[in-house]
This record gives structure tokens, C-alpha cells and sequence, in this order.
């Protein structure tokens, strides 16, 4: 190794300090010409994209969940890996890939041993003494709901919990650690029953813990316990990724972050998985980057992820709400992404970022940090970015490791005439030292013992001393760039004659003991390293890149994940057990399917190839296909299996035949079509009703839906049936087959307005609106899930998506909101959707986060809710302002009986009949009045909606409705959000033009043959009198019931009150009289006005 500032004797003393030139910055320039010999001076700068370690984190972990009833305890998660005898971070396991034994010692091929410069001198100050369980306070954290009984509940857990380790301890023979570790982790490549997993997913950050429990930084909502007595928690709390977490040296406490609106600080007991103290609104900013948790557990301390970072020291076993210090930091000194708590102070900090690194210091007067300077002219070397920094285990140092494989050492230095008491002040700490270790950048530093550990972007391990000698090292793992690593709490066995510890590459050559440790690396390969007998097991190789295929098998517990690396594997999830894997080089995998009767597996590629393959070998049917355009995003099997058709992202649906060829059965391109201008969302296949034979459906967000004549088409021609605009306004996003509820068939769809529609199967009529699941965002994918044996026909279930939620519905679908449950399962967004074939679980991916999640259906749970959301009319009632007993209801009974009155005649001097019912002819009439304004089709929908009812039943038209009927008409029809400004301005984007004010306009003449001209047209006798009425020619509201409009002077009205260019605010506010939502900048103004006419009432 090479010291960058200064030469240095080889022989040094065995501990102390590393000391450097004090009073100088610069090098003597006759250092530069130093001979290194040891290692090449050439330093290898790493890019800024290698070190961040931007891939997302996955859950491998196991879990069952227990969901809050109120959205989520319709479904259970499962994600599993297998388990180690000590705590370090378990994952699923290869069952085909086994343990190299891999003994690495003093060898000729090894780095000759480094000593770095400067005199060594042992500072000899006794170290701290903290206690590693926290000092509970005498109040419990806040957020909960009995702060005397959940301190004295935790208390009796920690307690029970400390027990039982030390009776474990007791009764474990220390000598047999290793081959029980070792025997666990073969076992694990068969995880228990009810097990699966984010299958998927590189790895960031990982702990290992004292029990036989492994703990994973989640891209999704919770965090994964597993202990040795198979209790698998998911705890929920965050409605974000999870950006970091942090674990107490003893691992009873973890803490976890996210970042996102509504962002919260999590701390766990990892006993019981259960959340112990809830931190809300810690950085409102942009949530959380990094998290460190004291070596007492009292204290964490948090960096903010946003534009201006703030530093925020908790104690969180405190009831406040708030930071006891906090500080901002200044922009210049890039963002930090790292922190942590020095081991023997907790007072002392340090963070860094890719250029600065910054020193805290902390006490009863406040927070406070320095930024000292370095720069590649500082010791006239390449610095290179920083990666992570550590306090130094034996003295006031630090170290900070950089991507030009050099370590930044970092002291106290003070003045002669300044006390020593002074120096540990964070603005006396300096770089006294540039150590070149290697020429590989360096990505981890953290220490373990009496051990500074560096891992590099070779996948390289490397221990150093004290005196940052090299120990040893693992150079031949062929490892792709570690992420993280992780020290077993167990100490390591002490050497003996029976011991296989590698030798150190010190000249007395002594045992190297250390604990074992766990690598995660940015290539999504977890390892193993059982220290003694240097004996190395990979638990996982997964998926580097998206994963947005899955499918399950038809009739067994199969589950078939692809990747965009072309990884594709087969799971059991039910055994959670991997079958088999493919992999496609070069390839992106983005779309999978099972052929119903289970033999083909369909895989559809970016490139736009499909692969059909045996689905047990993987091994391919026929040869490749790429007849479609762009890449493959849909594809489907037909119910006998005979054809495959596929949709590509250039709106063309390409099928395929299984023909017999040659006394064998081969699959052949039958013909394709652009039938879509814009994206496809679905392709299914259904059975036609009078017959056998297979149908083939299309779905465009050009609200298309197209059928095609597969009994017609020929080669390289694919007949269409028909084309059906199935809606207006709104953009279908997905569809599926309903399930035979009744005589007539119907195909369902859901839109981005909130809604889901039924379809006659055959003439393709509207003949219902349904309001669907409204949880943030409309539905992206739906799947009817099979009935079970034991289920009642007449209540089936339906499984959808949204951006990123998973969620449950009960069918048959009538608008009731208590019917359907929604659950975050990936907060980064969630892109494919399976159910199992039992229909007992779900599965959902999600796309960049890599993460496969299963779920379990509870269907109880959904049930229970239905119930206490309450019977027939009365969740209708709630959807109503003010509900049963409010003012909009009694004025919809008015207008329900004036519309009686209406049918009936005005004039009319008859007795009147007053009844429950109106007729159909009134709808239209009654919506209008109660705010809602349908266009023509929507009016014909609702009256077919109703008139054709009970027509499959009793074969007549109804023609009239009550006002339970109505009520649910109107609550299903109507907009599920109202009519925002935003929608009317989109408009005014769409339809006009900008001005040299950059306003967006329409003119006046344009909008009038807009309106004459284009959608439902208007008569200019209707556009006349609907314009004259909103100006207030008619105080009246119109003409009367028996009146006839008499439409003379309403040019002349338009003419002068109706400039000629109009705004979208104009519109809204002047023309249809709508109230306009205040801008920011007016209610600051209004604010401001405020506050000064205070200010000088109180002068």
C-alpha cells in the first residue's frame, strides 16, 4: 500500500493513531517522484452512477400479513427466504447452486502487505462504557394508546426475549455454530409452507442479528422479520418505499424511513415486529435518505432527502413530536447520503456525501458541524468521491473511503496554545492523511471488531487493523459490486487444533478470526461467508433489471416470473421452492402466459420475438417468431389452446396457429393487424355462445374495442368482426369476461373516470355503470379470480390493480364502496397482476422495484366489511352530502315528486296521483337539477340501463323508476370526483391558443362552432337559449314549463356580454357561473392585506 503524503518505516508500533503532517495542506513536491512499487499509482476514477446504488432494494423476506381492517384485511403477504443458524441476512437459496469452499491465506498471487506512513502513538484513553439496551423514559413513546401498559408490555418482551437468547446461548455447543449455520442454509433452498417472495430484486442494505431472523430493506411498505420459531410479520406503517433503516448493536430495535408525501420514521421491536414509536412529518421536505441509530439505541439521527438537506437528532424513546437539535445544511456541499453515530460518543457524528464530508457534535447548547476542506490539490493527489465514512475504533479518527480506492484520515488537530479539551470540537477536524489502498473504487467501510472491513466494485473484501495494515482479504469470490455487508452478533469460535481459521498475512501468520458476514451486492447476489474454513455459500442470483412478467400455471401452484435481464425462473408457491430457469441473453422478458391446459408457456420479449416453450423444461416448442413491430406488452392463449395472439406497443395484434404439420402439432404465424391507433390495454379470448370455437377481443386506449373473425382469417390475413366505441368521453383501461351471474353474457370493463361498465357480449351495448374502487387511482388491471369448489356461485370475486395498490371486489359489482379493499404493495408502481389457479392467491410485480409479492385472499375479512358498511340502500345514503337526513336529500325527493307532477301535466285539474315511481322520460330532468349534466349518450345509457333490466327475466321493458333506483343511478353515473378547473382548463390546452400574455384562449366564434359543430351538436336555436340563460337574459332560469322561447335579441345579448376571446376562468366564472378555485398567489395577497391592516390597528 502507498501513502500519498509522506514515506514511511516499515516498522511500526502495534497500535495507536494515525498521525500526518499538522501544519501543511500541500505535499513537498519531491514527493510526487516516490517510487510506489507495492501497488500502480494510476488511480481508476469510479462513475457517480456506481457508488449512489440507486437499485431499488427488495423484500426476500418472509411474511404473513395482518392488515388493518379497514383496507387491507382482505389479503395476507407472503415473501419468504431461507433461514441461518446466526442472524445475518437470509435468502432464498439455489437449490443448485452449492457452497465453494474458498480458503484464502498468504499466497504469492496476494497484495504484498501495506504500512502506512506517519508515527503511531497509543492515545490510551479507556473506552466509554454504554449500555446497549435503551433507557426507557417514563413516559412511552408517543402515538400510542396506553403509554404506561405498552412501556411495561415492551419491557416484559424485552425481558423474555433476553431470557430466552441467553438460555439458547446456554444450551447451544459453541463448536457446532458453523455446521448448523451451514446446515440451515442448504435447508433453506426449500422454504416452509405458505412461503414465497419478492423473488426478484437487487439488494441495498441488509442486517444480521442475534437470533435466526433476517431483516431487508424493502422497497415496499414494511419491513420482514423471520425467527426461528417461523412467526413471519409484515409490518405495515409506511405508504412509501422504504429509502433506509437502521438496526441497535444488540438488534432489538430497528428503525426505518421513507420518502414521499406523508413520510414517517418507524421504530420496530424486532422480537415482535411490532411498531413501538411512530415519528410523523420528520422531514416534510422529500422524507428521509439516511438514518443511523445510536450504539445505546437512545438516539437517531436522520438526514433529509430534500434540496435543502437538514440534519434532525431524535430521542426517540421520548414522547416529543419533535427533534431535540436540528440543522440545515448549505446546498454547496452536495447531497449526503450517509450517516452515522460515532460507537463511542454519541455526540459525535459524521456524514459525507460524493464531495464533502461534514463532523457534528452535539450537546445541551444545540447542534453543530464543520466542513473541513479537501481537495485533490490538499495532498496534490486524486481524491476521487466519497462513499462511506467511520470513527475510528481505537482513537479520535475517522476514515472516509473514496472511489479512487484511497482512505481519507481524518483527526483532531489542535493549535499549541488551544487546550486539548477543545480539540474534539467538530471545526478542529482535518485530513491528516490520504492512504492509497487500491486502485478500485471503494464502496463500503464500516469496522467489526478490531477491524476497519473496505468492499470494492471488484467484489473484493479487505481487513485492515488499527494501524490500517492489511490483515487479509477475499479476492476470488467473483463478485460483482458489494452494496452492503453485515457481521454476525455472535462472536467468532476461538482457534484450537480442530479449527480450519485461514491464516492472517502478517509476518507471525496468526488465525484470522472473525465473525461471519453476509454480502449483498449491487448485482443482486447475496453470499454467505462462514469465516472458518473460509467456506462460501450464494443464497441468492436474481433478477438485475424489471420485472414485469408473471404468470401462473392453470392447474398447479406454479408461478413463472421474467425479467428485463432475460432471467426467466418457475417457483412452487406453495412449497416456495425455484424449479427451473432459463436464461435469455440479451434479451428483455415483458410479458408471460400458461396455455390453459398447462403444456406451452408464452413469453413475449422487448424486442418484439415470442417464445413458446415446454413449460416444464423451458426448453423452446418451435422456433422464435418476431413478426411484431414493437415490443410485445399482451399475450394470450385461447381456451383449447390452438391460438396465441400477442399486442405490441405499435397497436398491431399479431396471432398465431398450432396447426398439424408433418403428423406432428407446430405453431405457425397466422396473420397480424394494426387494428389500434393508440396503446392496446387488453387482448382476451372468450368462447362463442353457440358454439365451440374460440373469440378474440382488443382493447385500445382509442376506446376501441375490436373483434375479430378468427374462423375467417387466413394466412397473413386477420379478419375483424366488428369495431365498437365504447366510450365517449373516458379511456378504458382494462376488461375481462363477467362471470354468468345471468342469462346474459357481459364483458367488463374499467375506465380512468372511476368507472366499470358491462357490455352485451354480442351487440356490445352499455348496459350498466357501475362506480368502481376509488383508491387514488383508476383501475390498470383486472382478473376474475376461479371460483372455489366450496364458493356460492352467485358471489364471485374480482382482483385488480391500481398505480400501486393490489385490491379485492366483490361480484356481482352494484357501486356499494364497502364491496372492494385496496392495499399498497408497491409504492414505486405496480405493472402486471396473476391469481393462482385455485384462486386462493395474487400475485403482483412491480416493474422497476423487481419485486414479486404474493398475496393470500381473505375473503371473511371483505365480507365482515360489507356488513357493517350496512344493508341495501344505506352505503348509497352516505354517498350523498350529508346523507340520509341532509339537505341534498330532501331536495332530491322534491324534484322526485315535481317530477311526478311534470309527468302528469302542470295544467292539468285532475285529482293527482302521487306514487313512488317516475317515469324514464324524467331522468334526464332530475339529474340536471340535482348538478349532474350527462351528455346525450350517457342520457341514453341510463334509460337502456334501466329499461332493459328485467327484460332476460321477464322479457318487458321497464319504464319507470323509484327513487331507491334513482338514487343508485345517480350515484353510479355521476362523476366519482365532481367537475374540477383542471378538467376545463385541459380543455381550453386542447382547444385554443396562447396569447402574448401566455394565457391559452378561445375565440369567441370558434367556440360557438365548436359547439354547433363538433361532439353532440347543438341546434343555434338550443345554443341560443342555453347562452341567454346562463347571461341572465331569462331571471326565470329558461323558459316555462308551457312556454314557447322566443330566442330575439339573444345575438345581441352574446354579442355584448361575451368578449371575444374567452380564458378557461372566464368561462367557468362569467359564462356558466361555476365558482373558480383562488390561485395561491391571490390568497398570499389577501394574506399579506391581512397582516398589515393588523399591524396598524395594533400601531
Amino acid at each position: 500500500m502507498v501513502d500519498d503524503s509522506n514515506e514511511t518505516p516499515l516498522d511500526q508500533p502495534a497500535g495507536g493513531s494515525i498521525e500526518g503532517n499538522e501544519t501543511s495542506e500541500e505535499t513537498p513536491q519531491d514527493e510526487q517522484g516516490a517510487q510506489e512499487t507495492e501497488l500502480p499509482k494510476q488511480v481508476t476514477e469510479m462513475p457517480a452512477d456506481m457508488l449512489v446504488g440507486d437499485v431499488e432494494s427488495m423484500d426476500i423476506m418472509e411474511m404473513k400479513t395482518q392488515p388493518p381492517p379497514t383496507t387491507a384485511d382482505n389479503f395476507s403477504v407472503d415473501a419468504a427466504t431461507p433461514e441461518t443458524e446466526e442472524n445475518e441476512l437470509s435468502i432464498t437459496t439455489n437449490p443448485h447452486e452449492s457452497g465453494a469452499d474458498v480458503t484464502e491465506g498468504p499466497s504469492e498471487e496476494r497484495e504484498e502487505n501495506a504500512v502506512i506512513t506517519g508515527t503511531l502513538e497509543d492515545i490510551g484513553e479507556d473506552e466509554q462504557q454504554v449500555p446497549t439496551e435503551p433507557q426507557w423514559e417514563s413516559k412511552a413513546p408517543t402515538r400510542l394508546p396506553s403509554s404506561t401498559k405498552v412501556e411495561q408490555d415492551m419491557q416484559q418482551i424485552g425481558q423474555k426475549a433476553q431470557e430466552s437468547d441467553r438460555k439458547n446461548l446456554r444450551d447451544k455447543d459453541r463448536e457446532s455454530l458453523a455446521d448448523q449455520e451451514s446446515q440451515n442454509i442448504q435447508a433453506g433452498a426449500e422454504m416452509s409452507q405458505e412461503e414465497t417472495g419478492s423473488l426478484e430484486a437487487p439488494i441495498t442494505a441488509s442486517s444480521a442479528s442475534a437470533k435466526e431472523e433476517s431483516l431487508v430493506s424493502s422497497a415496499t411498505p414494511g419491513l420482514l422479520f423471520e425467527e426461528d420459531e417461523h412467526i413471519k410479520t409484515h409490518p405495515i406503517g409506511h405508504s412509501n418505499s422504504i429509502s433506509c433503516l437502521c438496526v441497535s448493536e444488540d438488534r432489538r430495535w430497528i428503525a426505518t424511513a421513507d420518502q414521499g408525501p406523508d413520510n414517517l420514521i418507524i421504530v420496530w421491536d424486532a422480537f415482535s415486529g411490532i411498531p413501538v414509536h411512530t415519528i410523523f412529518d420528520s422531514h416534510p421536505e422529500d422524507g428521509v435518505g439516511a438514518i443511523a441509530i445510536s450504539q445505546d439505541a437512545k438516539y437517531l439521527v436522520t438526514l433529509g432527502a430534500g434540496k435543502v438537506q437538514r440534519v434532525c437528532i431524535w430521542k426517540w424513546t421520548s414522547p416529543e413530536e419533535k427533534p431535540m437539535w436540528s440543522v440545515e445544511l448549505q446546498p454547496a456541499f452536495g447531497y449526503q447520503n450517509y450517516i452515522v453515530f460515532n460507537p463511542k460518543n454519541h455526540k459525535e457524528l459524521v456524514s459525507n456525501s460524493k464531495t464533502q464530508v461534514l463532523f457534528y457534535l452535539w450537546d445541551s447548547s444545540g447542534l453543530q458541524y464543520s466542513a473541513p476542506h479537501l481537495t485533490d490539490r490538499t495532498f496534490n493527489k486524486t481524491v476521487g468521491f466519497f462513499s462511506q465514512s467511520v470513527f475510528h475504533f481505537g482513537n479520535l479518527q475517522a476514515l472516509t473511503a473514496t472511489s479512487g480506492g484511497k482512505l481519507v484520515v481524518w483527526d483532531a488537530v489542535c493549535p499549541p496554545s488551544m487546550p486539548a479539551s477543545l480539540c474534539v470540537k467538530p471545526q478542529n477536524r482535518k485530513a491528516i492523511k490520504l492512504m492509497y489502498v487500491q486502485k478500485d473504487a471503494l464502496t463500503v467501510l464500516t469496522a467489526s471488531d478490531s477491524y476497519f472491513v473496505t468492499c470494492d466494485v471488484k467484489g473484493h473484501i479487505k481487513f485492515y487493523d488499527g494501524q490500517l495494515q492489511l490483515v487479509n482479504w477475499y479476492s476470488h469470490f467473483k463478485l460483482g459490486p458489494i452494496q452492503s455487508i453485515s457481521f454476525s452478533k455472535n462472536p467468532p469460535s476461538p482457534a484450537s487444533n480442530n479449527s480450519d481459521y485461514s491464516s492472517s498475512c502478517t509476518i507471525n501468520g496468526q488465525p484470522f478470526i472473525i465473525r461471519n458476514f453476509i454480502l449483498s451486492t449491487l448485482d443482486a447476489t447475496v453470499l454467505h461467508v462462514t469465516a472458518e474454513g473460509t467456506k462460501l455459500d450464494k443464497l441468492m442470483e436474481e433478477a438485475k433489471e424489471a420485472v414485469n412478467a408473471i404468470a401462473c400455471h392453470p392447474s398447479q401452484h406454479l408461478i413463472a416470473i421474467g425479467s428485463h435481464c432475460g432471467l426467466l425462473k418457475v417457483w412452487d408457491f406453495v412449497q416456495t421452492k425455484y424449479l427451473i430457469s432459463r436464461i435469455f441473453m440479451g434479451a428483455s422478458i415483458q410479458c408471460l402466459s400458461y396455455d390453459p391446459e398447462g403444456s406451452f408457456l408464452a413469453a413475449g420479449f422487448t424486442d418484439g420475438s415470442v417464445y413458446i416453450l415446454d413449460s416444464i423444461s423451458l426448453e423452446n416448442d418451435c422456433k422464435e417468431f418476431k413478426y411484431s413491430r414493437g415490443p410485445v406488452t399482451q399475450i394470450s392463449f385461447s381456451h383449447d389452446s390452438q391460438y396465441l395472439a400477442t399486442a405490441d406497443e405499435k397497436y398491431s395484434v399479431t396471432v398465431y396457429k398450432r396447426i398439424l404439420k408433418n403428423g406432428e402439432r407446430s405453431w405457425e404465424h397466422l396473420a397480424g393487424l394494426h387494428s389500434h391507433y393508440k396503446p392496446i390495454r387488453n387482448i382476451i379470448f372468450g368462447v362463442l355462445l353457440d358454439s365451440d370455437q374460440p373469440r378474440l377481443l382488443s382493447l385500445g386506449e382509442d376506446r376501441l374495442l375490436v373483434e375479430y373473425d378468427l374462423g375467417s382469417s387466413s394466412k397473413e390475413y386477420l379478419a375483424v368482426l366488428r369495431r365498437d366505441r365504447i366510450e365517449q368521453r373516458a379511456v378504458p383501461m382494462c376488461l375481462a369476461w363477467y362471470p354468468p351471474f345471468t342469462p346474459e353474457a357481459f364483458i367488463l370493463t374499467a375506465n380512468n373516470q372511476y368507472k366499470m361498465k358491462l357490455y352485451n357480449a354480442m351487440t356490445k351495448m352499455c348496459r350498466k355503470t357501475l362506480l368502481g374502487p376509488t383508491y387514488g387511482s383508476p383501475l390498470e388491471k383486472i382478473q376474475i379470480l376461479p371460483a372455489a369448489n366450496s364458493q356460492d356461485p352467485q358471489k364471485r370475486y374480482l382482483a385488480y390493480i391500481t398505480k400501486d395498490k393490489v385490491g379485492l371486489q366483490i361480484l356481482p359489482i352494484d357501486g356499494n364502496p364497502h364491496k372492494s379493499s385496496a392495499f399498497i404493495c408497491h409504492p414505486g408502481g405496480v405493472s402486471n397482476l396473476a391469481s393462482s389457479y385455485d384462486g386462493c392467491h395474487v400475485f403482483t410485480a412491480g416493474g422497476n422495484d423487481c419485486i414479486v409479492m404474493k398475496w393470500e385472499i381473505n375473503v371473511n375479512a371483505l365480507e365482515a366489511a360489507v356488513s357493517l358498511g350496512g344493508e341495501d340502500l344505506i352505503p348509497f345514503y352516505n354517498l350523498l352530502d350529508g346523507g340520509r337526513d341532509g339537505e341534498f336529500f330532501r331536495e332530491l325527493e322534491d324534484y322526485f315528486y315535481y317530477a311526478q307532477l311534470r309527468s302528469q301535466g302542470i295544467d292539468a285539474m285532475e285529482t293527482r296521483q302521487v306514487s313512488t315511481h317516475i317515469p324514464l322520460e324524467e331522468v334526464p330532468f332530475v339529474m340536471r337539477a340535482m348538478g349532474f349534466y350527462p351528455s346525450e349518450e350517457k342520457i341514453e345509457d341510463m334509460i337502456n340501463e334501466v329499461k332493459f333490466s328485467e327484460y332476460v327475466h321477464t322479457g318487458k321493458q321497464v319504464t319507470n323508476i323509484n327513487l331507491g333506483d334513482f338514487i343508485k343511478l345517480y350515484i353510479n353515473h355521476r362523476p366519482a370526483f365532481g367537475l374540477s378547473m383542471k378538467e376545463i382548463q385541459n380543455a381550453f390546452q386542447v382547444l385554443g391558443y396562447g396569447t402574448e400574455n401566455g394565457e391559452i384562449v378561445i375565440n369567441k366564434g370558434d367556440l360557438l362552432q365548436q359547439l354547433q359543430c363538433r361532439g353532440e351538436h347543438m341546434t343555434e336555436e338550443e345554443l341560443a337559449e342555453c347562452l341567454t340563460t346562463l347571461l341572465g337574459m331569462n331571471p326565470e332560469g329558461g323558459r316555462s314549463e308551457l312556454g314557447i322561447y322566443d330566442h330575439s335579441g339573444a345575438a345581441a345579448l352574446m354579442e355584448e356580454e361575451i368578449p371575444e376571446e374567452i380564458t378557461a376562468e372566464i368561462f367557468t366564472a362569467d359564462i356558466l357561473g361555476l365558482p373558480t378555485p383562488e390561485s395561491d398567489e391571490t390568497e398570499t395577497e389577501k394574506n399579506y392585506e391581512l397582516t398589515s391592516s393588523i399591524e396598524s390597528a395594533e400601531s
